[in-house]
């Protein structure tokens, strides 16, 4: 079923009854009734999931073996395919939410509240990982339809920089400046084949939330990546079919080389994109950081951002 789930909806109707701070209902025509407007899940959007995986090669595994590898960088990337709209949501990789795990046979053992960026881990490496994470993900934004995935791991970082000739960024934050100066906060640095990996991947794991500042340094790359992308598109009409070829072995996706050209040239046609992070507050677990969620807040963003208000 198109649009949050009735699962979702009811899941929500029992939160927001249980707080009596709002009222949603979902009715025979998927209409949701929401603070006392009606709404419907807008059928012009395309939703497809980018994972950024800590692998150097795809994992030759199993399901249940836990040994995948981590979704270290998640970003839910929404098309609206008619006004050419783009929305791309960053979702912290430390979100604690609901994720399946398996037995060492791969049985599942249910669901449990865990880091989001371990659903993948469960997997195969492949494609039963990346489903893993796009069922978590989806099921986080209760119930919302993806359509596709595209999971990439740490050898395909310096295609990225090579297909556009390196990029200019600015760096978000002083997280790396401990170790590599040259990314002090504000600075304009020049990435290559060489530097990149270290920009999107490098973090002080001592240091609590580092993983939230990482993700403010991947966002400022993906914005500059995007537009000089689209540059390169602009002055090439090949450069789409040339880094689908360049990171393909790198990549476990359910995305055909047809549509991804056809979302590259939809992409290209619109004036860049939208972003918002996943709500919530970041805090200190027993051993890890954790992430914890606004559902009030995450429930209003995708209100707004994947349905249309109706009479």
């Amino acid at each position: 079923m198109a649009g949050l789930g009735y699962a979702g909806i009811q899941k929500k109707k029992a939160a927001e009854a249980a707080s009596a701070k709002a009222t949603t209902e979902a009715d025979d025509s998927n209409t949701v009734t929401w603070q006392g407007k009606n709404y419907k899940y807008n059928q012009n959007l395309s939703n497809y999931l980018l994972l950024g995986v800590d692998k150097r090669t795809p994992a030759e595994t199993r399901v249940g073996k836990a040994d995948a590898g981590q979704a270290d960088a998640l970003f839910l990337l929404s098309l609206n395919r008619k006004t050419k709209e783009m929305t791309l949501i960053s979702i912290p990789r430390d979100t604690m939410t609901d994720v399946e795990s398996f037995d060492l046979e791969g049985k599942s053992l249910g669901k449990s509240k865990d880091h989001i960026s371990l659903s993948y881990g469960y997997g195969d490496g492949g494609a039963e990982s990346c489903k893993l994470t796009q069922e978590a993900v989806s099921n986080l934004f209760y119930g919302l339809p993806i359509q596709g995935y595209l999971a990439m791991n740490l050898d395909g970082i310096p295609e990225l920089t090579k297909s556009v000739g390196g990029l200019t960024v600015t760096v978000a934050n002083n997280s790396l400046e401990y170790k590599y100066p040259e990314f002090s906060e504000g600075a304009e640095v020049t990435l290559t084949e060489e530097n990149t990996e270290v920009f999107l991947r490098s973090r002080d794991v001592d240091e609590s939330q580092s993983a939230i500042y990482r993700m403010e340094r991947q966002k400022s790359f993906l914005d500059a990546f995007s537009k000089k992308a689209k540059e390169c598109y602009e002055q090439n009409a090949k450069f789409a079919a040339d880094l689908f070829v360049a990171i393909k072995p790198y990549t476990v996706t359910n995305i055909s080389e047809d549509r991804l050209m056809k979302l590259f040239q939809t992409a290209n046609e619109g004036d860049g994109y939208t972003e918002w992070t996943v709500p919530g507050e970041g805090t200190q677990g027993l051993s890890y950081d954790e992430y914890h969620v606004d559902d009030d807040a995450l429930y209003a963003k995708i209100m707004e951002t994947f349905y249309q208000e109706v009479e």
